[in-house]
């Protein structure tokens, strides 16, 4: 895990779920840094830096893909 790079930062513990299941469903190792903390005291997530979404370097493409899905608006066909 040391070779572990952070791809993204989240404030909230709530914003972290969706994320957790679309990547469990690839197979992509990850952890998410200070989420147990903030869970606890959420009004350390400044002084933390916020929950540090940990990925290895060779998935960074494929990560980066899902996040953008996530943050793309909903078309409705």
């Amino acid at each position: 895990m040391e070779s572990f790079k952070t791809i993204a930062i989240f404030n909230f513990e709530y914003e972290t779920v969706v994320l957790k299941h679309l990547l469990e469903q690839e197979d992509i190792p990850y952890f998410f840094e200070n989420e147990m903390t903030l869970s606890v005291v959420p009004f350390y997530t400044t002084a933390l830096g916020g929950i540090k979404l940990k990925v290895h370097p060779n998935d960074f493409v494929q990560v980066q893909q899902i996040l953008d899905n996530l943050n793309n608006p909903l078309k409705i066909v």
